[in-house]
C-alpha cells in the first residue's frame, strides 16, 4: 500500500514549528512497515525549512520517505495543475476522525487491513459476556 504519513502530532509531539519529541515506537512502527513493502509518503503542512527539518529528523532515525509532500519521488509541483491531493491507500494523522491509535495498533490495523470497526468487533469479542440481564434487572439487581 502506500501510506502517507503526518509529522507533528503523529511522528512527534505537536510542537510546531519546532520538532516535538518523538512519539514512543512511531519511527520503528513506520520502518517495520516499509520493510512489509509499504511505501511511505511524508504528508505535511510543512513547507521550505521547516519540511526539511523534519525530514533530516526522521533521515537521522534510519527512516527514510518513497516522496514527501507529493505522490512520487519526480512529480513536479511547479505547474498550474498541481495538487496537494495524494493519491494515497492510508492516512496516518493525528486529526483522524476518533484521533491517533497508539503504534502498536496502528501496525495492526494496516498488517491485518482492519477497519476502526473492526478492531473494536475483536476487541469486544476478547472481553467476558456481560449477564443478558434487562437494564432494570441489572439496577435494581432482580
Amino acid at each position: 500500500m502506500i501510506i502517507a504519513v503526518d509529522f507533528d502530532g503523529t511522528i512527534v509531539e505537536h510542537r510546531y514549528p519546532e520538532i516535538g519529541r518523538e512519539l514512543p515506537f512511531a519511527i520503528e512502527t513506520l520502518k517495520k512497515l516499509q520493510q512489509d513493502r509499504h511505501k511511505l509518503i511524508l504528508w505535511s503542512v510543512r513547507e521550505g525549512e521547516l519540511l526539511q527539518e523534519a525530514v533530516e529528523f526522521c533521515r537521522a532515525r534510519g527512516l527514510e520517505f518513497y516522496a514527501v509532500n507529493k505522490n512520487y519521488p519526480e512529480e513536479e509541483t511547479g505547474h498550474d495543475h498541481f495538487s496537494r491531493k495524494l493519491k494515497a491507500d492510508l492516512f496516518i494523522d493525528d486529526r483522524n476522525l476518533g484521533g491517533l491509535p497508539d503504534w502498536g495498533t496502528i501496525y495492526e490495523m494496516v498488517r491485518k487491513r482492519l477497519s476502526y470497526e473492526d478492531l473494536l468487533d475483536h476487541y469486544e469479542d476478547e472481553k467476558p459476556q456481560e449477564s443478558k440481564k434487562g437494564f432494570f434487572d441489572r439496577i435494581f439487581g432482580k
